[in-house]
């Protein structure tokens, strides 16, 4: 009887998702005069609706809301973009297709997470090889050497190590016995910071930590570890703001940003204007001034949805992320195995830690660091592997929940 309610409560909120799309692209189709967006908008609807028919027919243990409220982020991040620039969005369906594939393939062909747990040492090369990758071969984007292209194509390796960062840090510490076995993915976890730090891809680093927190408590049920890798971040935070000028500058910008508002701080000064512009209920979608603020399609996505939707429509999409964390941490409680628990913890901290790290960024509660907003903001990179880890929570989910 409870599964039959869980369905009923599942399509209607799918529906719900459906009616707002449509009726967003239909405004943006008429305001601007461009058919494309209403068959943009029934294509992405046609590919969640096939994609929870399939997860729901053929595997229905689980939890699908994991499905239903990514589907939900990732609807209102198209019909942002596609306001902002139709090609951003023509783009992230693709990126959108190839996610929900993987999640969808994920569920279907992969084998019990259990089955891989023994792989550490393939997860910690995989991981340390793409950092060091990025390194080497990576460009400069926006003060960041992050960004690795093969012809026009670009992509993050940071974000592909990090799943394997979960995985490496699951599989060590599964079988927690004594602080010895704490020594090397403590290694690994500050050579990975190193790395990133030197990038200067901040924000990230930050996502890193807060992993490696969550899964070293988690194994090891010892604040004490937990309270000491505080305090030692603090170490590494005033470290980095004497040694790097980029991070200095990044604080001043925080402290202050009116004080360069047409420089540094330009972008931090118009996410607060257009923020405050929208109010309680917003400007109204196609009525607001959302590219007025430099890179809003990627970093500074929510301050549109916030300037044209309001504070109400700024708090959806943050309850829609409480509500997805707290899915995943559902699905960590009722694991089948150690291995499993972890990594759901893992991937759970990952999309809340991003999430709040770039919200809080945007509307400086903390200095900005530049990372995507996880199935809203535009990106390749941040798109597949956000479904492909949510295709693992999933997964996860069926074995526990439905074992």
């Amino acid at each position: 009887m409870g599964s039959i309610v869980n369905h009923a409560e599942e399509k209607s909120i799918l529906r719900l998702v459906y009616i707002i799309s449509i009726i967003a692209f239909s405004i943006i189709a008429l305001y601007n005069k461009d058919g494309m967006a209403i068959i943009l908008g029934l294509f992405s609807i046609a590919l969640i609706s096939y994609s929870h028919f399939i997860i729901r027919r053929y595997f229905p243990d689980g939890d699908k809301y994991i499905l239903v409220l990514s589907a939900f982020l990732t609807e209102a991040g198209l019909i942002m973009l596609y306001r902002i620039k139709p090609y951003y969005a023509i783009r992230q369906l693709g990126w959108f297709t190839i996610g929900i594939t993987a999640f969808i393939l994920i569920v279907v062909v992969f084998p019990d997470i259990e089955g891989i747990k023994n792989l550490k040492y393939f997860y910690l090369a995989m991981a340390i090889g793409l950092l060091c990758i990025t390194q080497i071969f990576a460009s400069d984007v926006r003060g960041s050497k992050n960004w690795i292209y093969i012809g026009s194509v670009g992509f993050q390796p940071s974000e592909f190590a990090k799943i394997f960062i979960i995985f490496y840090l699951s599989s060590a510490l599964k079988d927690f016995k004594s602080k010895k076995q704490l020594i090397l993915p403590g290694l690994v976890i500050m050579f990975s910071l190193a790395m990133l730090v030197i990038q200067t891809d901040l924000g990230m680093a930050l996502i890193y930590f807060c992993i490696s927190l969550a899964i070293v408590y988690i194994a090891t049920s010892n604040i004490r570890y937990v309270i000491a890798a505080f305090f030692l971040s603090i170490l590494g935070a005033v470290g980095s703001f004497f040694m790097f000028s980029h991070v200095r500058n990044r604080v001043a910008i925080w402290i202050d940003p009116w004080a360069t508002a047409t420089a540094g701080g330009h972008q931090i000064v118009q996410s607060l204007i257009a923020i405050a512009s929208g109010g309680l209920f917003g400007t109204g979608l196609n009525l607001g001034h959302p590219t007025y603020i430099p890179e809003v399609h990627n970093d500074f996505i929510f301050a549109a949805i916030c300037e044209e939707f309001g504070l109400l429509g700024g708090i959806a999409v943050i309850i829609a992320y409480f509500l997805l964390i707290y899915r995943g941490f559902r699905a960590a409680i009722y694991a089948s195995d150690t291995f499993s628990r972890l990594v759901a913890v893992g991937i759970s901290t990952m999309i809340g830690a991003q999430a709040f790290i770039i919200i809080g960024g945007v509307i400086k509660l903390i200095p900005l660091t530049g990372i995507t907003l996880p199935l809203i903001s535009y990106g390749g990179s941040s798109m597949v592997i956000s479904y492909v880890a949510l295709g693992v929570l999933q997964k996860i989910s069926e074995t526990g929940l439905g074992g």
